[in-house]
């Protein structure tokens, strides 16, 4: 976890990083937590949460999207940093479980990131049953942006990553930092902000070099400030 932090945010102030992605190798892209570090030793338990709770903070604080690319199997904590990533693809093959309760450890961590951006009755049944769930039925019930055939998977990755990188990174910065910002928000609050957040982003010379590109007919120069 310590080695995966320090890859995220080594270069997050380096304008030519535009996206991350989160990918594995082999059949299980994420196990989740190592049962026997967490057994006996209360202050290691706390520091294993706290790091992964650490990471998932930060995936939302950089300035660049995080795509997780999943093919394989994300397991309790696996799954809570899966589905933490802003933009999730995975293949058909792929499955996403919480077993925890099965040995005794309920998936209180992961329950969080499932529980909003799943249906209460869905992660539920995850939580409360331990059964896995498959890349489509994952992409029914929102915890993934896509589902592809695992052959596609590399395609619509590049797909994905070549759209971000047509647009100017100061602008999806400025967007992705107030879209997790308003999600907890109340309805009444979060749009007059979201106004208050469209008039600092007009102020941007990218926006401006966009809608004059726009305007002009013509591809943008983006200076990604």
């Amino acid at each position: 976890m310590c080695a995966l932090q320090n890859a995220l945010v080594k270069d997050k102030d380096d304008v030519k990083l535009r996206c991350v992605v989160l990918s594995a190798n082999g059949k299980i892209w994420s196990a989740g937590h190592n049962l026997k570090e967490l057994h006996g030793n209360p202050d290691i338990q706390r520091s294993v949460f706290q790091k992964l709770t650490d990471i998932i903070r930060d995936i939302q604080l950089l300035p660049v999207p995080v795509i997780g690319k999943v093919n394989g199997y994300a397991a309790a904590a696996g799954c809570q940093l899966a589905v933490s990533c802003d933009i999730v693809v995975c293949s058909k093959t792929s499955k996403f479980s919480t077993p925890g309760a099965g040995v005794g450890v309920f998936c209180s961590t992961p329950g969080v990131a499932i529980a909003r951006v799943m249906s209460r009755p869905k992660s539920a049944y995850m939580l409360m049953t331990g059964l896995p769930v498959t890349g489509e039925e994952a992409f029914i019930s929102g915890m993934v942006s896509r589902v592809v055939q695992a052959e596609d998977l590399d395609r619509e990755i590049d797909e994905i990553t070549c759209a971000i990188n047509a647009k100017s990174r100061a602008v999806i910065s400025l967007g992705k930092e107030f879209y997790y910002k308003q999600l907890a928000m109340p309805l009444n609050e979060a749009y007059p902000a979201a106004g208050q957040k469209m008039e600092e982003n007009l102020q941007l010379s990218d926006c401006q070099e966009g809608i004059a590109s726009f305007i002009e007919k013509r591809a943008p120069h983006w200076k990604h400030e």
